[in-house]
């Protein structure tokens, strides 16, 4: 036999077949012998006579479209699934559902690929309507063509839901009436038209039955179910992906809708204006998604009080006013991928237990939330920008206090700023306790800013450091006061060889000593002593400061004395302005009596310095060496004055 004979007998077989099939529809029970198989080869077991698959049916491509047989997809004896539904093998196909009256096992029926006119398919319609069927889908309804009014008879029904997914409508011109009569008066509890650009639904003629209705990816607008007050008994209704725009007037949709507990409006085009109309909801309605949407702040202003589930994830939320929203029954709020720039507080959802704020724009949550929501038991917070800072501190111990509200951590929170620390968790980033508590800052800053204070205050009284601030001021003061009133005195002329400083109690020294050894011994020198060259009405200041100006050197006769008295310590502390201002070495010391440290003040540091640094002359005890010691004296104030016409060596102007 050749390959083309046996392939014609194969065919012509499953024809045989099929028709066997289908007449045994019509003439067996639907529970017994309904289906049969191709070899009738039935279970001996005798349990139960049904076969739970018809044998899988193909169609001849070379065959008119019009005797194309329908293909079982799936079939038991509550389900069944059919494929390739057209005109041709309508008549069939309802002859076949015929036989399903009620009571019968067929519960759910498929149609797939359904290609055929208005009339057929409420042919269709009609049969199931009075079969056991309870849920009917029907996916890709492909050329639906002559649309036009009928009459349907919806009475004694077992229908309990019907799905249309994906209908392509042909006709351009048509009453649309016609066409949403029939499924807007459907006296089912569930109803879903999906998919098959749909712009408008009928209001019911009379109350509904709908408990869940289901537009899925239309295109309806704020038109559907306006003033509608047949929905008394509907639950669930779902317009996710169509063309809605205004808030307000959806919420007025709802309003008769007595029963309405969740409404999906998400993927729309919502938004919502202070100035519109004010929103009413249907007080029954308890979840409300309203995500993927173009709603911005004022969402809060039109939101049903008695919501406890709300979704507005993806909108262009930038923040939650306090005042603004008095949600007091909301448990769940979802506000992720929004504008938001911190967690919302709790004072117009005071019944909130879970809060998803991922994905917004916060950069340091609150550290309050958690105190000022109590009653929060998950917070989704992760995916923000954070910055890691002393702010985001308080939130992350906040965290650690509250145990496991924080869903995702620590993978989900991570530092985006500063730059070094991006990618960072939150569970790995620490300051220290004292760069992040301010009053501890200030604190620490006032204990430390008191003891410097206080090291100062010591060392200024330990060196003496008033004292020599006051005496800069009067040095300042003294050459002002010459400055302005001995202009002529600017350039001061040298008038002696040397100023003497010297105790009073070394004073017999002095004047026996060396005072007549440098005037009147060998050589000019003019020595400057106060008693007789400070000049009468000027202060003992100004005329230190005179006298050792106009004076080449300065002399100072120390002994345990000198380091007593308040006056040698002035004329030491000018000298040595002079020394430092001139850049001259204008100084002798005279080391009467020895002197050791120890008995040096503090303030005496300077002469400390300059005995330590500078050599000194020491008044030798044996009288052999005295000789010497004025010689060198002499030579160290050796210098040419230039003298007044007639005055001779050891003359005074007083």
């Amino acid at each position: 036999m050749t390959e083309n004979m046996r392939s014609l007998r194969n065919f012509f077989l499953y024809k045989c077949l099929f028709a066997l099939t289908f007449w045994s529809h019509i003439s067996l029970s639907v529970e017994n012998e309904l289906f049969t198989s191709a070899s009738n080869d039935l279970p001996e077991d005798g349990s139960d006579n049904k076969i739970k698959s018809l044998p899988l049916l193909y169609t001849n491509s070379h065959q008119p479209k019009a005797n194309v047989d329908w293909v079982v997809i799936q079939n038991t004896t509550e389900s069944l699934s059919l494929s390739e539904i057209t005109n041709g093998n309508v008549k069939k196909l309802v002859a076949l559902l015929s036989n399903f009256r009620q009571g019968s096992r067929l519960q759910n029926l498929t149609l797939t690929n359904v290609s055929v006119d208005w009339n057929a398919l409420i042919d269709i319609f009609q049969t199931v309507w009075h079969s056991s069927i309870e849920y009917f889908n029907i996916n890709s309804v492909t050329q639906l063509s002559d649309i036009e009014s009928c009459v349907f008879d919806y009475s004694g029904t077992s229908m309990k839901a019907l799905t249309i997914n994906n209908v392509t409508i042909t006709d351009l011109y048509f009453s649309q009436d016609d066409l949403y009569k029939v499924f807007a008066d459907m006296n089912i509890a569930a109803l879903t038209i999906a998919e098959s650009d749909l712009i408008h639904m009928l209001c019911p003629s009379s109350d509904s039955a709908f408990r869940y209705l289901n537009f899925l990816k239309n295109d309806l607008t704020d038109l559907l179910f306006k003033k509608c007050d047949k929905l008394i008994q509907l639950e669930t209704l779902i317009l996710r992906k169509n063309k809605f725009q205004s808030l307000s007037k959806v919420s007025l949709m709802t309003i008769h809708m007595k029963s309405l507990k969740y409404l999906d409006m998400s993927n729309n085009l919502l938004s919502h204006d202070a100035a519109d109309v004010q929103c009413q909801w249907a007080e029954s309605l308890t979840e409300l998604d309203l995500s993927s949407n173009q709603l911005t702040d004022s969402v809060f202003e039109c939101l049903p009080v008695n919501i406890k589930k709300l979704d507005l994830h993806n909108n262009q939320i930038t923040s939650v006013a306090k005042g603004m929203a008095e949600l007091k029954s909301v448990k769940e709020l979802n506000l992720a991928s929004n504008r938001l720039a911190d967690l919302p507080g709790c004072s117009g959802f005071v019944s909130l237990e879970f809060l998803n704020i991922e994905m917004n724009s916060i950069l340091t949550p609150s550290a309050d939330f958690f105190q000022s929501c109590p009653r929060v038991r998950e917070l989704q917070a992760g995916h923000n920008p954070f910055k890691c800072s002393c702010e985001l501190q308080g939130f992350i111990r906040l965290k650690r206090q509250s145990g496991g509200k924080l869903f995702g951590w620590p993978a989900a929170y991570l530092c985006e700023y500063p730059e070094d620390l991006r990618g960072t968790q939150l569970k790995d980033f620490h300051l220290t306790e004292l760069s992040c508590n301010m009053t501890l800052l200030l604190v620490t800053a006032l204990l430390l800013t008191l003891v410097l204070v206080a090291v100062v205050a010591f060392l200024c009284i330990y060196l003496d450091v008033p004292w020599y601030v006051r005496m800069t001021w009067q040095w300042t003061q003294t050459k002002r006061r010459a400055w302005h009133n001995h202009p002529e005195e600017r350039e001061t002329v040298l008038q002696f060889h040397a100023f003497i400083s010297y105790s009073e109690r070394d004073s017999l020294w002095v004047k026996n000593e060396l005072i007549p050894n440098l005037e009147k011994g060998e050589g000019c020198v003019q020595l400057c002593q106060h008693e007789r060259n400070f000049i009468p009405g000027k202060s003992i200041v100004e005329n230190i400061i005179n006298c050792i100006e106009k004076s080449y050197k300065s002399i100072f006769v120390l002994s345990p004395n000198f380091v007593q008295s308040e006056w040698c310590h002035y004329e030491l502390y000018f000298a040595h302005h002079k020394l430092f201002s001139e850049n001259s070495n204008s100084l002798i010391l005279i080391l009467l009596e020895p002197i050791t440290p120890c008995i040096i003040p503090a303030r005496y540091h300077k002469l400390k310095a300059l005995m330590a640094k500078r050599t000194y002359l020491e008044w030798p005890k044996e009288r052999s060496k005295h000789a010497l010691f004025w010689a060198n004296l002499r030579a160290a104030i050796s210098v040419n004055l230039p003298m007044a016409d007639g005055k001779r060596c050891g003359e005074t102007d007083y």
